[in-house]
This record gives structure tokens, C-alpha cells and sequence, in this order.
């Protein structure tokens, strides 16, 4: 660890050796610019390149790009908001074409009996869209390797296979313009002819290793002697409960261990542009003074940068009032890495103060109606009118809709929108408006209260008031049936209030909106996955299933055996389109009934199918689904164990702030040393941090 005068001592001082002679010739620093010889040209570089790389720290990006002026342009043009939604955009756009191409989805159903004749594109106009696409890919690409250099991107393996599938991509473009959108659907069906077939047993035991033919395989040799039950029960217990149990432990331990060494590298990645931000603006102090006795960052320069850096108003006001709570001087090493650990938090604005009253009955009713026990009894009638709404929808099960009598319950769901509407006024008397409106919970129930309103008035000026034989009409557009089972999922959905309020319930809810919020990258595997055995789907079994002739429909139906595929009319599950190959494959990666589509596929489209499906369970099922769970587990258990140890914590991180996907695990995460982040800087490729 090098002594406290190094330490605040920026890499690009001169006390430091970093004047710019003892830089190899041709390296941008931001003490020798080149072509900006002028200190006010040095000083507003140096000040972008703080800026980047603090942008870069807080969206986890690496540093190793370059730092000339121009390419800082590029770099920050590139990853603006605009750039970014013209790469996604493009990127939705090539992905929504193959329900467009052909066989195109285009159809009303997917049906191979109902299915009417799509509508193709005409030749040349998903190319032409798909070459734009191309286009935007190939500029992203050359961006990206002329910003890292061409030996980052070298060393770049998710880079390389971009270059790769773009390469791919190009070439099929090229292939199918060539053909001039025709292609020999026929040149294909010699491989039904060399598949050999696959043991039948195998198929079977793998099918019971899912349990979805259970105990279907087992009866006919069950019904001959009870032994033979052993043998399935011993399979199960082994295959099912035990091996697929056991992956699913060695899954979600090796999930384990990459979430948190990716969670570590992008703890690194933000300390480390923090770091580097802190020794491009230190070099701008150490120009302004020949012999500086201790160098830091001047607080004035590092409000310039905050001023421009892509952050949300209220990172930046948090940062801006912990630098101004400090006092002047510069800004040293430690100082100026703990002002960004505000970054570990998103800000949440403070609940406005409530209004006072004068009178001392009205100060009394605030403080009845603003108390937390007047939301338990909000609750409570929540789950009365839950209840009402069971318990009449349970006895007018059997009966009609015209001839129920909605007497009672229209009157009882008046009364509670009432108190709805009561409890919403009293709260706003109790919080004032902005002081309502500042709770999500609030938001939540107000808005439903005042739809629930607008529905009971509407009814009411409709039909009248609730009275004997009050039957509801069934037709129109606004029909009191419809309307009266509006009303009453509107009332379920706000029974939910009583989330909050339950600490087990928190906890699960909890869970579910943080695994929202981070699903963009198990979601984007599954988009792939989908994507490319689909589009596999396709080639190998495009118009495989020939629907029966109408004449012969029933007589097929009826003679086909029980559970099979025709029988079951399972004619929709095919994957003669993109919108189809999606829908089977979801149906196969339920496992339910999965058997149906190995025999249906063996028959229709020979032997070797199986190997497809299988290979779809193991991808999907097995791996895909057991890293969701592992996911799932991760994040509840690590917020069970720590519940009690934070619950005073957590209380006022709710006040303040909300936790980023690190910070739940910042107590097994290690902070990167000092000797790491001055050698990872000293290497890179793009700022010389000369000595």
C-alpha cells in the first residue's frame, strides 16, 4: 500500500513524474495534448474525460476506450439515449421479422385445419428492412472496435462472435437476394429417409423422468403383477426426486458463484472509473501549480463534471449536498470514492410534511386517521368485501346469469366504495394531497378507488338503484353483468393493500419486483433460446403435420388413440410458422403432456425428431428454468436471513433509498484494493497514467 502522500497524489502529478515526458511518444495524456496545445484545452479534456469515465462507473462499462476528444464524442454519442433506442429499436425490428417472413404468422390461427392461406411479402421487402438492420449492426460494431481498439477487440469474445453472426448474417442475406426469394422446399426431405430409429425405451424413461407420463407407463405391466410398480417407483425416487433435484443444486451452486464474481466485477469496474475520474482531475490541479504540495481534486472542477455526467437530478443533489457538507480543500482519494457511494443507493424523495390545523378537534383527527391502524382497518374492510364477493359468486355458482338477483351484493359493494371513497378523502385530510400522493400504496388505492366510483355511478345511472329482481342485463357494451364483474376484479386487485402489511407477504412481493427489475438478462437468454430452436423448428418441420381432410375429421378424432396427439387435437401445436414454433415449444417446456409431441413428431416427421425435443427439455426445462429458480432462491433466502439483522436498516433505506442488485450482497463482496485499481490503470491501453 503506497503512503498517504501517494495516495493523494493523482498518477498524472509531477510528483508523480506525469509532465508527459515519460510518456511514450503518440500517448494522450491530459498533461502533453497534442493537438491542443492551450491549458484551457488540456483542462476541458481532462474534464470530459472525467466525465466518461464516472458514466462509465455508474453503468458498470469498462474504461479501456479511448480518450482522445473525438472518440469521447463518439463514446458519449454512442451510448446516449437516442443511439441506444435506435440499437434496440433495430434490434426488435429483425427479431419481429420472422413473424413477417416466410411461412409468415400472419394468420388468425395456427390451426392446420382452420388456417387460411397467409399473407406473404412480396420479394425484397423484409430484405430491405432486414439490410437496414444489417447496416445499423455493422455501424455498431465499427464503433465499438474503433472506441476499445482493435486490441481490445481482439481479446473480446462476446465482440468476436458479434463480428461472427453479423459476418453469418450478411452471407444468408446475400444468399437469399440471390435466389430471389425462392427456395427448394423439397431439397430437404432426403434426411427422413437416413434417420435410424432411437431406442423406444429410452424415450419412455426419459419422458418418466419428468413424471409427465406417470403412471401411464407403468399400468400395463402393473395390471399383469404388482411387482413391476418397484421398478417404476425405484426409477422415480432415483431419476425424478433425487438426480433432477441434485442438478438443481449443482445449478444454482454454480449460479451462485457467477453472480457474485459478475456482481464483483462491476464493483470493480465502478471503483475503478471512479478512480481513474479522481486521477484525470487531480492532473488538471497539479497544471495550475509548479510545485504543489498536495495534490487532489478541486471541488469547483469536480461540479463542472457532475454537471454533465448522464445522472438522474437526484444522484446529482445528493452528491452536490455531501461535497458542500464537507467544507473546502481538495478533494482526496478516499474522500472522493466516498462521495460516489451514493450511486449504491436510488434516491427516493422525503414525504412532504403534513398541513397543521389550528383547532385542536381537527389536529385530533389527523392524528386518528393518519395513524397506521386506521390503513389495518382499511384492510380489514377490504378483506370483508373480498369475502361478500366469494361467498355470493360461490351460492349463484349454478346459477344463470339472467336469472341472478344482484340485490345484496350491489347494494353491500355500494356501501364499501363508499367507505373506499371516505378513507381517501380522510387520508388527504390527514396528509395533505402531496403528502397522499407522495405513497405508492396511496396511488394504488386511490386510483382504484376512483374508478370503482365512476363504474358505481355509471351503474347507477344506468340501471337504478339496487333493489328486488335487480337482474343484470347480459348485452351491450355496458352491461351491468359486465360492469358488476369489473367492479368486483377491481375490489381483488385492491385487497392486495394488505401486501405491505404482512412481513412474509413484503418479503415474497419484494422478491417478485426485484427479479422484475433484473430480468432483462435472464430474459434476453430466453428470447435467444427461443429465437434459435424456433427458427431450427421450422426448417426441420415446417408442414410435417398434414390436417386430416374435413371429410374425415371426426372419423380420425374418433379412432385415434386415447392421449395422442390427434385425439387430443393438438392441431394448433405445430411449426409452420414463427408465432406456431413459439407456442409448441413453450407447450414442450412445460413438460405437461410433452410425450404427446415426441410420438406426433416421430410419426410425422420420423425418429431423429426426438433429438430436438430432447435437446429443447434439457436447454429450456432442465438449465433455463432451474437458473430461474436459483435466481428465485438467491434473492429470497438472502432477504430472509437478513431481515431481523436489517430490519432497522432497511426502515430507513425506505426513508432515503432503495437497494441496487449489490448492495444485498455488499457483506461477502471485497473492495478492491488500492494496488489493484493504480495496476489495472497503469495498464490501460488508451490513458497513460505515466510515473
Amino acid at each position: 500500500m503506497a503512503d498517504t502522500l501517494e495516495e493523494s497524489e493523482p498518477l498524472l502529478s509531477r510528483a508523480r513524474g506525469g509532465s508527459g515526458r515519460d510518456c511514450p511518444r503518440g500517448v494522450l495524456t491530459c498533461s502533453s495534448v497534442q493537438e491542443s496545445p492551450g491549458a484551457a484545452a488540456r483542462r476541458d479534456l481532462c474534464l470530459d474525460q472525467a466525465v466518461v469515465l464516472i458514466e462509465d462507473a455508474i453503468q458498470y462499462r469498462s474504461i479501456n476506450h479511448r480518450m482522445d476528444a473525438r472518440s469521447l464524442w463518439l463514446y458519449r454519442w454512442y451510448y446516449s439515449s437516442s443511439s441506444q433506442w435506435i440499437l434496440s429499436f433495430t434490434i426488435f425490428l429483425i427479431l419481429a421479422l420472422a413473424f413477417v417472413e416466410t411461412p409468415s404468422s400472419l394468420t388468425r390461427t395456427s390451426d392446420v385445419r382452420y388456417r387460411p392461406a397467409p399473407w406473404e411479402p412480396p420479394c425484397g421487402l423484409t430484405e430491405g428492412v432486414e439490410a437496414l438492420c444489417l447496416l445499423v449492426f455493422v455501424a455498431d460494431v465499427s464503433v465499438k472496435s474503433y472506441l476499445i481498439g482493435w486490441a481490445q477487440f481482439r481479446r473480446n469474445p462476446w465482440l468476436l462472435a458479434y463480428l461472427v453472426v453479423l459476418l453469418a448474417s450478411l452471407l444468408d442475406w446475400t444468399v437469399s437476394l440471390s435466389l430471389v426469394c425462392q427456395e427448394d422446399a423439397g431439397q430437404d426431405r432426403e434426411r427422413l429417409t437416413y434417420f435410424f430409429n432411437l431406442p423406444e425405451a429410452l424415450t419412455t424413461l426419459l419422458v418418466l423422468l419428468t413424471t409427465a407420463n406417470n403412471p401411464d407407463v407403468m399400468i400395463p405391466v402393473y395390471s399383469r403383477n404388482r411387482a413391476y410398480a418397484i421398478f417404476f417407483i425405484a426409477f422415480t425416487l432415483i431419476g425424478s426426486l433425487f438426480l433432477m433435484n441434485l442438478m438443481t443444486a449443482i445449478i444454482y451452486n454454480q449460479f451462485r458463484g457467477y453472480l457474485m464474481m459478475s456482481l464483483q466485477t462491476s464493483l470493480l469496474r465502478r471503483r475503478l472509473g471512479t478512480r481513474a475520474a479522481y486521477e484525470v482531475l487531480s492532473s488538471v490541479t497539479a497544471e495550475g501549480e509548479a510545485h504543489p504540495k498536495r495534490l487532489g481534486v478541486k471541488p469547483e472542477d469536480f461540479l463542472q463534471v457532475l454537471q454533465k455526467v448522464q445522472l438522474d437530478s437526484d444522484h446529482k443533489q445528493a452528491i452536490a449536498e455531501k461535497l458542500h457538507s464537507r467544507g473546502d480543500g481538495l478533494l482526496s482519494t478516499d474522500e472522493f470514492q466516498k462521495l460516489f457511494y451514493e450511486f449504491d443507493k436510488r434516491v427516493i424523495k422525503e414525504h412532504p410534511p403534513r398541513p397543521e390545523y389550528q383547532s385542536p378537534f381537527l389536529r385530533s383527527t389527523q392524528f386518528l386517521f393518519g395513524h397506521h391502524y386506521f390503513d389495518y382497518l382499511g384492510n380489514l374492510m377490504a378483506l370483508g368485501n373480498l369475502v361478500t364477493i366469494c361467498v355470493f359468486l360461490v351460492l349463484d355458482a349454478h346459477v344463470l346469469p339472467k336469472d341472478r338477483d344482484d340485490f345484496v351484493l350491489g347494494i353491500l359493494n355500494c356501501i364499501f366504495i363508499l367507505y373506499y371513497l371516505l378513507e381517501m378523502l380522510l387520508k388527504v385530510f390527514s396528509l395533505g394531497l402531496q403528502g397522499y400522493l407522495s405513497y405508492s400504496s396511496n396511488v394504488f388505492d386511490g386510483l382504484l378507488t376512483i374508478v370503482l366510483l365512476v363504474l358505481e355511478i355509471s351503474t347507477l345511472a344506468e340501471y337504478g338503484f339496487p333493489h328486488r329482481g335487480w337482474k343484470p342485463a347480459t348485452l351491450g357494451l355496458l352491461s351491468l353483468w359486465d360492469m358488476t364483474r369489473l367492479v368486483n376484479v377491481l375490489i381483488v386487485f385492491r385487497f392486495l393493500r394488505i401486501i405491505p402489511s404482512m412481513q412474509l407477504m413484503s418479503l415474497v412481493a419484494s422478491t417478485i419486483l426485484d427479479l422484475i427489475k433484473n430480468m432483462r438478462a435472464f430474459g434476453g437468454i430466453l428470447v435467444v433460446i427461443y429465437y434459435v430452436f424456433a427458427i431450427i423448428g421450422i426448417s426441420l418441420f415446417q408442414g410435417v403435420i398434414v390436417a386430416p381432410r374435413n371429410s374425415s375429421l371426426a372419423s380420425v378424432n374418433g379412432s385415434a388413440p386415447c392421449g395422442s396427439f390427434e385425439q387430443l387435437e393438438y392441431w394448433p401445436n405445430n411449426f409452420d410458422d414463427f408465432a406456431a414454433a413459439l407456442v409448441t415449444l413453450w407447450d414442450v417446456m412445460i413438460v405437461n403432456n410433452w410425450q404427446v409431441f415426441l410420438d406426433a413428431f416421430r410419426r410425422y416427421a420420423g425418429p431423429w425428431s426426438e433429438v430436438y425435443f430432447v435437446l429443447w427439455w434439457l436447454v429450456s426445462s432442465v438449465i433455463w428454468v432451474n437458473l430461474f429458480l436459483a435466481l428465485i432462491l438467491e434473492n429470497f433466502l438472502h432477504k430472509w436471513d437478513r431481515r431481523s439483522h436489517l430490519q432497522s436498516f432497511t426502515q430507513e433505506l425506505e426513508d432515503t433509498s432503495e437497494m441496487t442488485q449489490e448492495l444485498p450482497f455488499r457483506d461477502v463482496l471485497e473492495e478492491p484494493t488500492e494496488e489493484e485499481l493504480v495496476e489495472k490503470l497503469s495498464r490501460h491501453p488508451h490513458l497513460q497514467l505515466c510515473r
